[in-house]
């Protein structure tokens, strides 16, 4: 099997409503990009080629049929278009991982780059 890894930085963690379509795929831990970006959200979040912080998340290794169902619900490629990006691991390691970006600002802007300072 072909790994793929998925960095997912808004509905799709752990504790929110989007989390189950990761199905039984790994959780390898907590990340950052290694590039900065922009977080922004509304009812759901959006990442985009801004540069201004590094956008916090969690990084799972997914089959071939959990990739196909994540851009099945991202809208892959006409609405979130999907990219490797370089990923720092909370041990510092970098891996190659996939991300979802939108193509522009959307909502009010996530100063943390943390999507979870978003919903307190």
């Amino acid at each position: 099997m072909h790994k793929n890894f998925v960095f997912v930085y808004g509905t799709l963690r752990k504790g929110f409503w989007n989390h189950s379509f990761l199905g039984n795929s790994r959780f390898l831990g907590y990340g950052k990009t290694k590039e900065k970006y922009s977080l922004y959200a509304d009812s759901i979040p959006y990442v985009v080629k801004e540069p201004l912080t590094q956008i916090k998340g969690e990084i799972y290794e997914v089959d071939d049929e959990t990739l196909q169902r994540l851009d099945e619900l991202e809208g892959h490629p006409s609405f979130y278009k999907r990219e490797l990006v370089d990923v720092i691991t909370e041990d510092g390691k970098l891996i190659k991982a996939w991300i979802y970006f939108y193509p522009y600002k959307n909502g009010h802007l996530i100063q943390s780059g943390d999507y979870k300072d978003c919903r307190r």
